[in-house]
C-alpha cells in the first residue's frame, strides 16, 4: 500500500481488486468503443501511407530531424520499451506498493488499443489522449508532440484532461481506476497549457523516479521526446540482418547511441 495520506489516496489505492477491474472494463458502450479504437490501430498498423504523413507534418513542424525507417522505428520501439518504458514503470510501481502485472492489466482494460503502439505514429489521436490520461507518465512531451501532428490534437488534449477534472469526461470512472496519483491530471493540465504556450520551451513534468534517479534520467533524455526519441532510431541499423543483431545481441541500453545532455530538443 502507498504511503500517501488518506486524503489523498486515490480510487486505484483504495478500491477492491474485483471493482477495479469492473470500473476498467466499463459498461457497454465504452466497450464497444474501446473495440472499435483497437480495431482502428491495428488496422493502421504498419501501414506507411498512415505514418509518413504525420511523420513528415512533425518534421516540418520541427519535432522531427530524420524520419527514421520503418526497420528502424520497429528496432527503436523495442529498444524504447526494454531500455526504458518497461523498467522505469516497473521500478515506479513498486516504489508505491502497486503490482506492475495488474496494473498492466487495468491499462489495458480501460484502453487496449492504448498498449499496442508504443511510438504511437499507428493510433488515432483520442487513443494517444487517453494513454496520456491514464499513466502517470515519466515525461509526457513525447505523446503532446504526437499530438502536434493533428490539428486539433492539443486543444483536445487540454478539453479532456479539463473533463477528468470535473469528472464528465465519459472515461472518468475507468480512467480514475487506473490513476494512482491524486494531483497527476492538476499538473497535468498546468503543463499542458505550458506546453502549448512554448511548445520546445515547457519545463518538463517528470516523473519522480525519472527525475531521481541518473539512470533512468539518461533514459528519459533519449525517450522521453519525439525530437531525441527520433534521433536515437534514426542512428539504428538500416538492414534487417544489422537489426536482428541489434535486438539480440545488444541486451543493455547502448550509451554510445544516446541523447548528450547538450544536445537541443
Amino acid at each position: 500500500m502507498s504511503t500517501a495520506s488518506q486524503s489523498t489516496v486515490t480510487d486505484r489505492l483504495r478500491e477492491p481488486p474485483l471493482r477495479l477491474l469492473r470500473r476498467a472494463v466499463g459498461d457497454r458502450p465504452a466497450r464497444h468503443a474501446k473495440f472499435r479504437r483497437l480495431l482502428g490501430s491495428l488496422r493502421h498498423y504498419g501501414d506507411e501511407r498512415h505514418v509518413l504523413p504525420r511523420m513528415r507534418q512533425l518534421q516540418a513542424s520541427g519535432y522531427i530531424d530524420e524520419i527514421p525507417t520503418r526497420l528502424q522505428r520497429i528496432t527503436g520501439a523495442i529498444d524504447m520499451l526494454r531500455f526504458f518504458i518497461v523498467p522505469c514503470a516497473a521500478d515506479y510501481y513498486q516504489s508505491r506498493g502497486i503490482n506492475f502485472y495488474f496494473h498492466t492489466l487495468l491499462r489495458f482494460l480501460d484502453d487496449p488499443a492504448s498498449l499496442t503502439d508504443p511510438t504511437g505514429f499507428n493510433s488515432e489521436r483520442d487513443t494517444i489522449i487517453g494513454h496520456v490520461l491514464q499513466v502517470v507518465h515519466a515525461n509526457p512531451d513525447y505523446d503532446l508532440q504526437l499530438l502536434a501532428s493533428f490539428p486539433d490534437g492539443l486543444q483536445a488534449m487540454e478539453d479532456q484532461v479539463v473533463q477528468i477534472l470535473a469528472g464528465t469526461h465519459p472515461r472518468t470512472a475507468s480512467i480514475l481506476a487506473t490513476v494512482e496519483d491524486s494531483n497527476y491530471h492538476a499538473r497535468l493540465l498546468e503543463h499542458v497549457r505550458a506546453f502549448r504556450a512554448r511548445p520546445l520551451g515547457a519545463p518538463q513534468l517528470l516523473r519522480d523516479n525519472v527525475r531521481d534517479d541518473p539512470h533512468f534520467h539518461q533514459l528519459e533524455r533519449t525517450f522521453g521526446e519525439l525530437p531525441s526519441a527520433m534521433r536515437y532510431f534514426s542512428r539504428l541499423p538500416r538492414d534487417l540482418l544489422g537489426a536482428i543483431r541489434h535486438v539480440l545481441f545488444v541486451r543493455q541500453f547502448p550509451v554510445q547511441l544516446a541523447e548528450s545532455a547538450a544536445t537541443p530538443t
